[in-house]
């Protein structure tokens, strides 16, 4: 006779999770994670980087987690990964906006100048040569974000910044080489490299606000204590935080840390 199989309950798996940009990130990283067997419920979220997963037991369970979130397209870490981190400059990142901006102020240019009744334009290829690096150099995330998305069948804001801004950068090359040498072409490099530059400056300012995010969030885990003083049937007893149920009686003494 078949013993009867005794049901084990779901433990809580936290994963962290970079790389996600946007609303339709989380929701793809959930779909691939719900996707993994056992799994019950998942929470996801964008501003700490991190799932709360409910599985059930199984072998190699995180693993497959991890698994799932890579073929999705982003990278698992530690849960704690983010709140153990050294902290960063306020300026940590800006490098790419500030070369960005240096790139594409050239080409704005000629748009300011319309307004005050000068009517210039930079020669093509002074264009072309300013707006290429941000295209393709400074521009390389989205498009590898959009690949990732791609190949899950999904879409996010980084595909659509690859798709728009290589729209117009490939016109402008098509506008530039098959118009008469005498005849000069409405190019749009312009419009290509301003929306890159201003979709990274979006980008720094979201991840320093992250990271201020995460200092109120480091500064509260600083507040949790090691151990607690479980009051128990045979009285007073230390035991490590990690082992404190709902429904314990605790003692708190004066100038202790709780949260």
């Amino acid at each position: 006779m078949n013993n009867p199989t005794v049901p084990t309950d779901p433990i809580r798996i936290d994963l962290g999770i970079h790389g996600m940009t946007c609303a339709s990130c989380v929701a793809r990283a959930e779909r691939a994670l719900k996707k993994v067997p056992g799994v019950q419920e998942v929470a996801v979220n964008l501003a700490t980087e991190s799932a709360r997963i409910l599985v059930n037991p199984a072998e190699q369970i995180e693993a497959r987690l991890k698994r799932a979130v890579r073929d999705a397209g982003y990278e698992p870490v530690a849960a704690n990964a983010a709140i153990d981190a050294p902290t960063e400059s306020t300026w940590a990142g800006f490098g790419p906006v500030a070369l960005g901006a240096a790139l594409s102020l050239p080409l704005m240019l000629p748009m300011l100048g319309n307004a005050l009744g000068l009517h210039w334009m930079l020669p093509a290829w002074l264009q072309f040569a300013l707006a290429t690096p941000v295209q393709f150099y400074l521009g390389a995330r989205f498009y590898k974000a959009g690949w990732h998305a791609a190949r899950a069948l999904s879409g996010n804001m980084d595909l659509l910044v690859a798709i728009g801004t290589s729209a117009g950068w490939a016109l402008s090359v098509w506008l530039w080489l098959s118009v008469p040498a005498n005849v000069t072409a409405h190019l749009y490099f312009e419009a290509s490299a301003v929306v890159i530059t201003l979709v990274l400056l979006g980008k720094w300012l979201e991840a320093r606000a992250k990271r201020q995010t995460t200092s109120a969030i480091r500064a509260l885990h600083a507040l949790r204590p090691e151990v607690a003083h479980l009051l128990g049937l045979d009285g007073e007893v230390d035991v490590p935080i990690d082992e404190v149920l709902a429904g314990d009686e605790l003692v708190v003494r004066p100038g202790e840390r709780f949260a």
